[in-house]
């Protein structure tokens, strides 16, 4: 085992299971201790004991990023086991079927729930952990974007997924993208880097397995972003072979 990353904390929002286990399970491999971030606390023990079966210092933790009780709950959790936080990485998100209509269609509710997991949720957690970041002598945060927020390729009829136009979805991860630039803007004169990663289309219960990537390959930008170097980037959009223009 890699001990590269022995002393690191990490948490990883929806990492029962998925992109977010798999990266939880590489963190956790090289040395750090890994925080399972579960809204269902079951299904994230059973998650953590799974990577326990590897020799990885797994834990759970209950956090649901669309209730601040538990961020606000899980923050404390954080501090008071650890006094710091070494790498965020934002992978909970959600996709519902009703967003798979026409975007004129979508209901309003299906457009409030989307960002209220994928936009806001993501914003709230950062800003809860970002003290404890900052306690950190290299804090990284990562957040799972997608290229469908791109307004370039969702304006390209020959892209490959031009026929990918959900509503709610798509304008989420182009708020998410926003949202990284500005705070990485805004951290540019701190230890703390923070960008995007696009995990590529993977096989996972948000597009019932249809994806043709592995999770396995699906965590490689992720992983690489939380442990960046010191002169690393930050405020940028990568996918597993470098940056991608946004």
């Amino acid at each position: 085992m890699s001990e590269d990353l022995k002393g690191k904390v990490a948490l990883i929002t929806g990492a029962n299971k998925g992109i977010g286990y798999e990266i939880a399970r590489q963190l956790g491999s090289r040395g750090a201790s890994v925080l399972v971030g579960s809204r269902d606390i079951g299904r994230g023990e059973e998650a953590a004991n799974k990577l326990r079966l590897s020799q990885i210092d797994a834990r759970t933790i209950q956090l649901d990023v669309s209730d601040q009780k538990t961020i606000d709950s899980a923050a404390k959790q954080i501090e008071s086991e650890f006094g710091k936080l070494d790498i965020l990485v934002n992978n909970a998100g959600i996709l519902s079927d009703s967003d798979r209509l026409p975007p004129s269609q979508v209901d309003i509710e299906t457009l409030r729930h989307t960002y209220e997991t994928n936009v806001f949720g993501v914003f709230a957690v950062t800003k809860a952990l970002l003290p404890l970041l900052k306690k950190s002598k290299a804090g990284r945060i990562v957040n799972l974007s997608s290229s469908l927020g791109f307004l370039t390729q969702n304006s390209d009829p020959n892209y490959e997924f031009a026929d990918f136009k959900l509503l709610a979805y798509n304008s989420s991860k182009t708020a998410v993208n926003a949202i990284t630039v500005l705070l990485a803007a805004e951290l540019k004169d701190t230890p703390i880097k923070i960008n995007a990663a696009d995990p590529g289309f993977t096989a996972t219960d948000i597009n019932q397995y249809q994806g043709y990537r592995t999770v396995e390959q699906g965590a490689i930008a992720a992983v690489r972003l939380a442990t960046l170097p010191n002169d690393g980037s930050s405020g940028g959009f990568f996918d597993e072979n470098g940056v991608v223009p946004w």
